[in-house]
């Protein structure tokens, strides 16, 4: 995903139960106390909670963004990497299945997911798995994650 921070952003307020049903598949609720705004431009969407960053757009999906997972870890399912994958995870690398330590239960080929750290278990990126939790088990090489947003990335960086 490319973000252009500099580029011109056309932000309309949300209602709150407009934005409760583009975000149910998270099962969050937004009150109307929430100030919602939708921002976007001609090559992306992201949805302002609060003024913070929150969602994001992949592909038509909203997507929590890595500031919002910060406090809402249990939002997607979780692949923990080891410390040596960290460096590439956090440039913007796709996830090798060496790097992977844990891989959480329920996981479907095209689902999103974060990305932790071994000893933290900080959110450093939201991916897109390319097989199950199931077929990554059994691997033992290969991209297995496709890389969407990470720390760092000009997302990560919006105020």
């Amino acid at each position: 995903m490319i973000l252009h921070i500099g580029s011109i952003m056309k932000r309309t307020h949300l209602k709150s139960k407009e934005a409760n049903r583009q975000l149910e598949h998270y099962a969050i609720h937004l009150s109307k106390k929430d100030q919602v705004e939708l921002q976007e431009d001609e090559d992306k969407k992201i949805i302002l909670i609060n003024k913070q960053p929150s969602f994001f757009f992949y592909e038509g999906n909203p997507v929590p963004t890595l500031k919002y997972l910060q406090e809402n870890v249990f939002l997607l399912k979780r692949i923990v990497v080891d410390m040596g994958a960290i460096k590439f995870v956090i440039n913007g690398a796709d996830v090798m299945r060496p790097g992977i330590t844990n891989i959480e239960e329920g996981i479907a080929e095209g689902n999103f997911v974060v990305i932790l750290d071994v000893d933290n278990r900080k959110p450093l990126a939201v991916g897109v798995t390319m097989f199950s939790g199931e077929e990554m088990r059994e691997m033992t090489e290969g991209k297995v994650i496709k890389n969407i947003h990470y720390v760092g990335d000009d997302l990560w960086k919006m105020e």
